[in-house]
């Protein structure tokens, strides 16, 4: 578990990709409203937008990190620098989420 209100670590999100495998499945990393990250995989044939819709605690998500591309996974979890981007865009990014409505898409890491 990680939560963007309790000072996340890299070591906290790297558990996160780490528990998913790349091969397998596309995936989603989003945040809740309460500063909860996760990272989910999506249906074969599961528009981005569709997973938003059936996710009504969504405050914020990535765009999806489709399989077979090295996103998600043990390997990925390893790439410090990665999972570093990642936690610093969230970071930046949550307080001025945290009290917007709706769903805000983060298409570039900072």
């Amino acid at each position: 578990m990680m939560n963007l209100n309790n000072q996340p670590t890299i070591n906290e999100l790297a558990q996160l990709f780490a528990a998913r495998k790349d091969s397998l499945d596309s995936h989603i990393l989003w945040v809740c409203t309460s500063g909860e990250v996760h990272i989910d995989t999506l249906a074969p044939f599961t528009a981005e937008e569709e997973f938003e819709q059936r996710t009504p605690n969504m405050r914020a998500r990535l765009k999806m990190y489709r399989r077979g591309h090295g996103y998600v996974g043990k390997k990925a979890a390893a790439d410090t620098a990665f999972v570093g981007q990642v936690l610093q865009t969230l970071q930046a990014q949550w307080p001025d989420l945290r009290n917007e409505s709706g769903v805000k898409v983060i298409d570039r890491l900072s």
